[in-house]
């Protein structure tokens, strides 16, 4: 008794640093998946027609959930497009800015969530990953009605809705789906690479 005693203080005591550890890891590797998503829109030159069609925020946001937890790729999410606008002026913070923070932390929660719910597995980056885009177009969507539902000089039908999210997004779209499952694969490999050497 004494002894299985001691080796559960003991594993508990162990476990302790490991995941004070693992959460600073989430917290450094979302700080520097905000920064880059804080650049990466300089690559487009800042023209919102190109940044709408290359979606350049959405890609660190949607590695955060899938790497760190939907927790992480919610807050992210919520904190890039407002700190954007605060720091560049970019994007302007209404309809555009406040929309993106709905729809930048739905892209990271339910990435985040789904991934954990498939157990990681290569099929649920997919899975996570395409349902992220769809959800969060659609509270994209959904905000940008409430939001416009105050103003007399803008109108936001379901023509406007369909073309911005998803025609005019095709390029950015593709990006997403070819570029964000091999990263994620890659992190895996190199991530399970790691523990076999521990």
């Amino acid at each position: 008794k004494p002894i299985s005693t001691n080796i559960h203080i003991g594993l508990k005591i162990g476990g302790r640093p490991f995941k004070q550890k693992e959460q600073i890891q989430n917290m450094v590797l979302s700080a520097l998946l905000l920064a880059i998503g804080l650049v990466l829109p300089f690559l487009t030159g800042q023209i919102p027609e190109i940044g709408s069609a290359l979606l350049p925020m959405h890609i660190p946001v949607l590695i955060c959930g899938f790497i760190c937890g939907w927790q992480w790729g919610l807050i992210v999410g919520l904190i890039m497009p407002l700190l954007r606008f605060l720091l560049f002026g970019f994007p302007p913070i209404y309809p555009n800015g406040i929309a993106m923070t709905f729809e930048l932390a739905t892209y990271g929660a339910v990435s985040g969530l789904l991934y954990s719910f498939f157990k990681k597995k290569t099929i649920g980056i997919y899975l996570s990953l395409i349902t992220a885009m769809l959800v969060g177009r659609v509270v994209w969507g959904m905000v940008r009605v409430v939001l416009l539902g105050f103003s007399d000089t803008e109108v936001f039908t379901w023509a406007i809705f369909v073309a911005d999210a998803f025609i005019n997004a095709i390029p950015g779209i593709v990006l997403q789906i070819v570029l964000i499952p091999l990263l994620i694969m890659s992190i895996n490999k190199i991530t399970s690479y790691e523990k076999e050497f521990q």
